[in-house]
């Protein structure tokens, strides 16, 4: 009788978790690990490198991110989500540096929560609803991981910038201030994506001026959209 007691048992729990899993009162174990990514997150490089999304962007049906050339690299690697490299979401789908400064990532992982909206710190989140390639005298503003958000006005679109391994050419100047360790950080108007930092001078204590990758370049390239 016992044996019998314990089976009915176990029956009952089993239609239990059934019917539970079936109006949604259990959550799947998927749910439980998806990673968000989205504009401002870092992502971890098998190479090393340690890089900021600009923004997320998707084109036929497949998802990506965009960020800094010069700190993704121009070789295909693969990109984890954890500082440790345990958790893979994608590989590189294409870069350039010097003369553009961009790298793009293909997402690969089933398990990703990829809104298109940036985080302006402090859990609060701009939506983005498009891109624009902003006129001298616009306003706009980005989201440092190491100063948080500053805005500033555009002060030049074709700027170029010079480094060891060369020039970079067709840049958004603003007179935006950032700090190190800002790099990569997403430039926006309003709900518009600008770019991404990529170069800057001075500090935030006196002033300084900030370079942004167009957006709108690298998103033409793929055949991507913000969303």
């Amino acid at each position: 009788m016992r044996r019998v007691h314990t089976c009915l048992a176990m029956l009952t729990t089993a239609v239990t978790a059934v019917v539970s899993l079936l109006l949604g009162t259990v959550p799947s174990a998927s749910a439980l690990q998806l990673t968000t990514i989205r504009g401002g997150t870092v992502l971890y490089a098998a190479t090393g490198a340690r890089c900021v999304v600009g923004f997320n962007a998707r084109g036929n049906g497949v998802f990506y991110g965009v960020m800094v050339g010069h700190c993704s690299g121009t070789h295909t690697t693969t990109w984890y989500a954890d500082a440790a490299r345990t958790v893979q979401v994608g590989v590189t789908a294409g870069a350039s540096f010097p003369i553009d400064d961009y790298g793009v990532v293909r997402y690969t992982s089933t398990t990703l929560n990829l809104p298109g909206d940036i985080a302006l710190g402090g859990g609060v989140h701009q939506d983005i609803t498009g891109v624009t390639s902003p006129a001298v005298g616009q306003s706009v503003c980005h989201a440092g991981r190491t100063s948080g958000v500053h805005c500033g006005r555009v002060t030049a679109v074709n700027a170029t910038v010079n480094y060891s391994e060369g020039a970079v050419h067709g840049l958004i100047r603003s007179t935006t201030c950032s700090e190190p360790g800002d790099t990569g950080a997403p430039a926006y108007s309003g709900t518009l994506a600008v770019g991404f930092l990529v170069g800057a001078s001075g500090n935030c204590a006196s002033g300084g001026v900030s370079y942004y990758q167009p957006v709108a370049e690298v998103l033409s390239l793929f055949g991507l959209t913000v969303y």
